[in-house]
Order: C-alpha cells, then structure tokens, then sequence
C-alpha cells in the first residue's frame, strides 16, 4: 500500500484536495478578513504551505491542517498589519519640515504658555479658556458666567497681560 503522505504529492491528489476544500476554506477565511483579496491570497498561501509539506501532513488530517494553517497565516498577518499601523502612526505624528531646533523651541514655548495659563486666577483662566479655547464670542462669556461684557473684557486684558509678563517678549 502507497503512503498517505505521498498522495498528496500527486498532482491529480493535490488537485482534487484544491477543489474539495478551496471554497469552504475561502468562506472561512473572508468570515475572518472581510477582504476577498485577502482572502484569496491566504487560501493560495495556505494550500503553497500544504504542497511544500505535502510528505509531512497526513492524508486523512489534511482539512485540518489547511484550516490550521489559514488561521496562522491570518493571525500572522494581523500581527504585521497592527505593528505596520503602529510604526506608521508613529511616523505621521513624527513628520514635519520643521528643523529639530524649532521643534525644540516650541516645545518649550507651549511650556510657557501652559504656565502662565496654570498662573492666572480662577476667574481669569475661566473667560481666557472660554475665549481662546472654546472661541465663544464675549457677549456669550458674559451670558454663561451672568457677567457684564466690561467684566469679561477686563479679566480677559488682566489675562493677556498677565501670559505677556509670564512668557516674555514673542519674535
């Protein structure tokens, strides 16, 4: 009797194993994908690793082994696909035309920003944020707080003077 092993080598073996498993496995894989691009090419990739250990793989334990190895090479796919995102996000954020000098000092003038926001009175940070953050006109400040425009106009300068003398001269 012929080793099971050595039928799956055969031509005609592997081509009828092809078409008796190839449609299922190409469902089960798209349930995983949603990709039918995707999906072809894991069931190609999966029935070249059953030909490459066709004298491997037993004959009667073959549709398992094709699902097995569509389901590693979806995962390892993934795998490569989440840490390709993960680089590229990275890259994005990274990307810019600006020098590493001008990087460095913007960094440390939104320091000084943040500060001299952290230093302002509660009253004062409350109109500066709504103003400047928020964009709300003063008029809306004014309703929202239920004080007058003036007011909201004087704790907005007494702000901005404050930010001024706290960062310094601006070029």
């Amino acid at each position: 009797m012929e080793n099971e092993s050595e039928k799956i080598c055969n031509d005609t073996t592997f081509e009828k194993l092809y078409q008796t498993y190839a449609k299922d496995l190409r469902r089960f894989i798209f349930l995983k994908t949603y990709e039918i691009q995707a999906a072809e090419d894991i069931l190609q990739d999966t029935f070249l690793k059953l030909w490459e250990n066709c004298k491997n793989v037993n004959y009667f334990k073959v549709k398992s082994y094709l699902y097995t190895v569509a389901t590693n090479i979806f995962i390892n796919k993934q795998k490569k696909r989440k840490v390709f995102e993960k680089h590229q996000s990275r890259f994005k954020k990274n990307t810019t035309n600006e020098s590493p000098e001008f990087i460095m000092i913007e960094k440390e003038f939104l320091v000084k920003i943040e500060n001299a926001i952290a230093g302002l009175s509660e009253k004062q940070k409350e109109v500066f944020l709504l103003s400047r953050i928020e964009k709300k006109k003063y008029k809306e400040i004014a309703v929202i707080l239920n004080i007058s425009v003036k007011a909201v106009e004087k704790r907005i300068h007494l702000a901005m003077k404050s930010i001024r003398k706290e960062i310094g001269d601006i070029k």
